[in-house]
């Protein structure tokens, strides 16, 4: 069975997907032994461990598309990837679909932000009309070679025209056939309930930690209608908070074997990366 036959029986299933976010390869493994069922490479992710760079455009097709071919190649779950705005127009989408999917993805995740996009969380954000986004999902759907791969719809319109403009933006993405819908950065938990009841189609709800939107515990995102829900930064927040801890005891104590039960043994990152293997 293929990592996309996987997360199509994933999608099929009852209940809620709980998922996060590596945002390198090691991270990917662990998290998959954690018992992720499928996981999400985020472009944010990939700007920030791999470039040190902010979530502002910079990262281009051939990087992103190296990173998830490192990344599927060491994992055996379904991995959906980032795939921004297609990186350019018409033909740059089915190229990027092509190539992800080549790459080893389940799945692509498209938004309908202008380019150079911006983090999802971030002010200044601005969108294509509609009717050009559903020219990007047709070119996405007839550009993969598995019917099985998952197109994943981002609208960020909430942000630029409104909760009404981003919930029907989803709608008419769904409608042309995308596979799941995004709406992102919803303000409250009214809004949520809202988008939940008015799209009617297998949706993500973003529960980023630090972002505009409300945090809701899985179990209510559930029973308000969510198929999936994700956190694309949180493993670069635990990951950056460690590290700190970790530098300033060196600095302060002269030594960091008093974390030592706060941190993986050697032995532990050994089984991780599958040393015996």
């Amino acid at each position: 069975m293929t990592t996309a036959q996987q997360l199509r029986q994933l999608l099929a299933r009852p209940g809620i997907i709980k998922t996060l976010a590596p945002h390198d390869v090691f991270t990917a493994r662990l998290l998959e032994q954690a018992g992720c069922e499928m996981l999400f490479l985020g472009g944010f992710g990939v700007s920030a461990s791999v470039f040190g760079w902010p979530d502002v455009g910079l990262v281009t097709l051939s990087e992103m598309t190296e990173a998830v071919r490192r990344m599927a190649a060491r994992i055996s779950i379904p991995l959906v990837a980032d795939g921004d705005t297609g990186h350019g127009d018409l033909h740059n989408v089915a190229r990027t679909v092509r190539d992800f999917e080549q790459a080893g993805a389940a799945g692509i995740l498209l938004e309908d932000q202008v380019s150079p996009k911006r983090c999802s969380h971030f002010a200044g954000k601005q969108v294509i009309p509609a009717d050009e986004m559903l020219k990007k999902l047709r070119v996405a759907l007839d550009a993969r070679r598995d019917p099985d791969f998952v197109i994943f719809a981002r609208t960020d319109a909430r942000a630029v025209e409104g909760l009404d403009a981003a919930i029907e933006r989803a709608c008419r993405y769904g409608e042309l056939g995308a596979d799941v819908c995004f709406v992102e950065a919803p303000r409250s938990r009214d809004e949520l309930v809202r988008i939940a009841q008015e799209v009617p189609y297998p949706q993500l709800a973003n529960m980023l930690l630090g972002g505009v939107t409300p945090i809701l515990g899985a179990d209510e995102l559930q029973q308000l209608g969510f198929k999936i829900m994700v956190d694309p930064v949180a493993t670069l927040l635990a990951t950056g908070s460690v590290v700190r801890r970790l530098a300033k005891t060196l600095f302060s104590e002269g030594r960091i074997d008093s974390l030592a039960d706060e941190l993986l043994s050697f032995d532990e990152v050994k089984q991780v990366l599958g040393l015996s293997e």
